[in-house]
């Protein structure tokens, strides 16, 4: 076992963290508040290539693995830039696996290199109110009309839905009172986003406003089956291709944001005078922020297994699991710790870690919940039975 990061890694991590530094945590500050999408930061990336990590070099990227894209995406966060950086780019990133691996020629030679370049912004349209985390409960329908679908439902929680020309969309093409089995019936999309028949509608929310989530209304979308991934009925097993890599790369951004934290924690520690003395001398402040370390340290581990064996073809749902379960908690605590260390100040925006707080809780609910997790080691892991 060794744990040195190879030439092209360590030069990743570098180049990342020299070009998201440029951009500081008043732009993100400053975008948070306007809600408005980051730009400026999402086309510098695109122009460094660094979008395309993950494409296969014959459409333009770099064809390299999980860890690099994990790496990118944890420094990028820990920038500051937080999950309103990372999911600027997370379905860039990732989000096209799917087409990858069961695209037609022809989607993957029109679409994979505008992801690398930044011309083509998509979501991923799977979540709905009624459904929850229980996909294969879903109702949005593709009816076929000859040579198209015509389809028609709701989604929800959709990440960039504003900003994006094309959707990932998961509906049934058969009705879930009968199938056979409840994944069957399951048929994924990429198609245009029109706005004709998709209502798009921002959710407010707490935190990450830089970047919208939405609720889509889908009244008689017409979709050609050209656009249709793979075969008809066979999209709930596409979509589990993605799921251990996105739940890696969800625990690399709470690592970022942690990371950040901390920084922030102890930088203010060391400068803040109280009773003559700095504050980070005091054990009460010193020890929490020690204990945020060792914890951020040993979920960062469990990641680094995790992305390994993703890289080398071997099975890692354990380990993706649990590491998306331990950095979402580490990171937590790092920025509830950096708000308490602050005091009153954490409280207020001028020191930033409010945002990180913020921003650091949506990792302990998305892409799945903590208790999804456990749920998942408690019957496949430890053969207990299935709890939900």
């Amino acid at each position: 076992m060794h744990f040195d990061p190879t030439p092209d890694q360590e030069t990743i991590r570098a180049a990342v963290r020299e070009l998201a530094a440029k951009f500081d945590d008043q732009y993100w500050m400053d975008k948070d508040d306007a809600h408005e999408f980051p730009t400026e930061f999402y086309k510098a990336f695109a122009d460094g290539g660094w979008l395309g990590i993950t494409i296969p070099e014959e459409y333009g990227g770099a064809g390299m693995g999980i860890t690099e894209a994990s790496i990118l995406l944890e420094e990028v966060a820990a920038s500051g830039g937080g999950m309103n950086a990372a999911s600027s780019m997370h379905l860039s990133i990732f989000g096209m696996h799917p087409v990858i691996v069961h695209g037609s020629a022809e989607m993957k030679s029109e679409t994979l290199p505008r992801i690398v370049t930044g011309d083509l912004h998509v979501c991923f349209g799977v979540t709905e109110p009624d459904a929850g985390l229980d996909t294969t409960r879903i109702t949005t329908f593709a009816r076929r009309e000859g040579s198209d679908y015509v389809v028609s439902g709701r989604k929800v929680w959709i990440s960039k839905a504003v900003e994006s020309e094309k959707i990932l969309l998961l509906t049934r093409t058969t009705k879930f009172e009968e199938v056979e089995r409840k994944t069957q019936g399951l048929t994924l999309f990429l198609t245009d986003l029109d706005r004709r028949h998709v209502d798009i509608r921002p959710i407010r929310k707490m935190g990450r406003n830089a970047v919208t989530s939405n609720e889509l209304y889908i009244d008689d979308l017409r979709i050609p089956a050209t656009h249709r991934i793979g075969e008809e009925g066979e999209g709930f097993r596409y979509i589990l291709d993605g799921l251990n890599p996105e739940r890696m790369l969800v625990a690399a951004e709470a690592l970022g944001i942690g990371r950040a934290a901390l920084r922030r924690a102890v930088g203010y520690a060391k400068e803040r005078h109280v009773f003559g003395r700095p504050i980070g001398m005091n054990q009460g402040i010193q020890f929490p922020l020690a204990d945020s370390l060792a914890h951020l340290d040993a979920a960062e581990l469990v990641l680094r297994k995790a992305t390994w064996l993703y890289d080398h073809g071997r099975p890692c749902a354990r380990e993706a699991n649990t590491a998306k379960y331990l950095c979402a908690d580490a990171g937590f605590q790092a920025a509830d710790r950096a708000v308490q260390t602050h005091g009153g100040m954490g409280y207020s925006e001028e020191y930033h870690v409010a945002r990180y707080f913020r921003e650091a809780r949506l990792t302990r609910i998305a892409p799945l919940s903590q208790e999804m997790v456990l749920n998942f080691l408690g019957e496949h892991v430890l053969g207990l039975p299935r709890s939900y």
